[in-house]
This record gives C-alpha cells, sequence and structure tokens, in this order.
C-alpha cells in the first residue's frame, strides 16, 4: 500500500460511487490506471466491499444504545457473535478488554422497541446480564478507514 492506494480509499471512503476519473484526479492517475489500482486493492482484500450508508432515522429507527453484555462462563467470541445474529437492532458486536465481554450497539424505532431488543438479548443462553446506554446525540460519525 502506497500513497496513491491511500489516495484512492480516501476518495472511495468520501464516495463510494466516486468514478474513475474522480478516483484518478484524487490520486493523481488517470481513469484506466485508477481502475486497475481500485481493482487490485478490492482483489487483495484491502477493500472489503461498497456499501450504501442509509440514516436510520429516515427507516424510523431513530432510538440507538450501547449495551455492554456479561456472559455466564468464557464463550468463545464466535458463541457470542451466534447468540447475538438473531437480533437484527444489533447493528454491530465487538468483544472488549474490562469487565464486560462484548459491547453492542442498537438501533430501534423507540425504548419499547429497544426494551424488546434487549430482553431477547438476555434470553440467550449466554448472556448473564447487560448494561445499557442510550444515546441522546451524535457529536461525530466518520467514516472508517
Amino acid at each position: 500500500m502506497d500513497a496513491v492506494d491511500e489516495e484512492i480509499i480516501r476518495c472511495v471512503l468520501q464516495n463510494a460511487r466516486s468514478t474513475y476519473a474522480e478516483i484518478g484526479e484524487a490520486a493523481g492517475l488517470s481513469a484506466p490506471a485508477a481502475k486497475r489500482r481500485l481493482d487490485r486493492l478490492v482483489a487483495s482484500g484491502a477493500i472489503r466491499g461498497f456499501t450504501a450508508i442509509i440514516d436510520p432515522q429516515t427507516l424510523g429507527w431513530r432510538t440507538e444504545a450501547f449495551v455492554e453484555v456479561y456472559c455466564r462462563g468464557n464463550p468463545s467470541p464466535s458463541e457470542v457473535r451466534r447468540n447475538l445474529e438473531g437480533v437484527p437492532e444489533v447493528v454491530e458486536a465487538c468483544t472488549v478488554s474490562g469487565a464486560a465481554d462484548a459491547m453492542l450497539q442498537l438501533l430501534a424505532r423507540d425504548i419499547p422497541h429497544l426494551e424488546q431488543a434487549i430482553q431477547r438479548l438476555r434470553e440467550a443462553p449466554i448472556i448473564e446480564r447487560t448494561e445499557s446506554v442510550i444515546v441522546l446525540s451524535r457529536l461525530l460519525n466518520r467514516p472508517r478507514l
């Protein structure tokens, strides 16, 4: 990965629908050269895909929470993932250091919907308890590298 690849990635992060000409301009390449470099980044796995970022509020999912999950025993990360996959309100999940076993980000229509989702989490046999915080407002929301 060199500086040209980094410029290509930066351009695609800002707008995944950038044309090859726009990517080339940002990286100092011709459109065909930009296409070849972008294809190489995809083939190597450096770029794993392209996606649309949907504003959850337009779908009516306006309530967001972060939930710490405390598990019974010592389940593997794959076992934790299997227990979370059936809860569509979980939009992100990570194992973490500290007392909690995992940190989740949930999106829901409203507080009752959020409460139902958390209750479904608590019904999983490996989950002992949860602790939640509700997001009041987002201060930063940057694209990920």
